[in-house]
C-alpha cells in the first residue's frame, strides 16, 4: 500500500504531464478557460456565503441548513453560469458537473470545519490549473477529471 500511495503522490516529470495532456486532449486555451470558470464560482460562493453560526451563539441552534447551503451552491452555479454567458461563453447546466462541483464544495467549503482549508482553495485551483507545475498522478487526474466534466459542459 505505501508504494502505491508513493506513487500516487509523487510529483510527475514535465515530459510525463506534457504526454499527459496530449493523451487527454487538453488544450491550454480551454485550461484557462476552466479556471477561470472554477476561480469565478469560488470567488462568489466565498463572498455571499453568510456563513455558519458563529461559535459563541450555537447554543440557540440557529444556523444554516444543509438545504439552505445547498441552495446558496446552486444560486452561485447559475450565476457563474449566467456571467460566462454575458460574455457569450456558453456552459450547459450539466447535472454531471453541477453534481461534481456540489459534492466538492460541501466537502471542502460548506461542511469543513476547518477555515485553512476553506481558505486554501484559491491557492488549490491556482496550482491545479498550472500547466508548468510539478504535479502528482493524483492532482493531474483530478485536473483532468474537471476538465473533461467543464469541456463535455461548454455549449459550442
Amino acid at each position: 500500500m505505501d508504494q502505491f500511495f508513493n506513487w500516487l503522490t509523487k510529483p510527475m516529470s514535465y515530459e510525463e504531464i506534457d504526454a499527459w495532456y496530449k493523451a487527454n486532449n487538453i488544450i491550454p486555451e480551454m485550461s484557462d478557460l476552466f479556471r477561470d470558470f472554477c476561480v469565478s464560482l469560488l470567488s462568489l460562493v466565498q463572498t455571499t456565503y453568510l456563513g455558519d453560526t458563529p461559535n459563541d451563539t450555537k447554543d440557540t441552534k440557529i444556523g444554516l441548513t444543509q438545504e439552505d447551503k445547498e441552495s446558496h451552491f446552486k444560486w452561485c452555479w447559475k450565476t457563474t453560469i449566467n456571467n460566462f454567458e454575458k460574455e457569450n461563453i456558453n456552459f450547459s447546466n450539466s447535472d454531471e458537473a453541477f453534481n461534481y462541483f456540489k459534492n466538492f464544495y460541501m466537502d471542502v467549503f460548506y461542511n469543513q470545519p476547518q477555515d485553512k482549508i476553506k481558505e486554501s482553495l484559491d491557492e488549490f485551483f491556482g496550482l491545479l490549473f498550472t500547466r508548468r507545475n510539478r504535479h502528482s498522478k493524483s492532482d493531474i487526474e483530478m485536473f483532468t477529471e474537471i476538465y473533461k466534466l467543464l469541456e463535455k459542459s461548454l455549449v459550442i
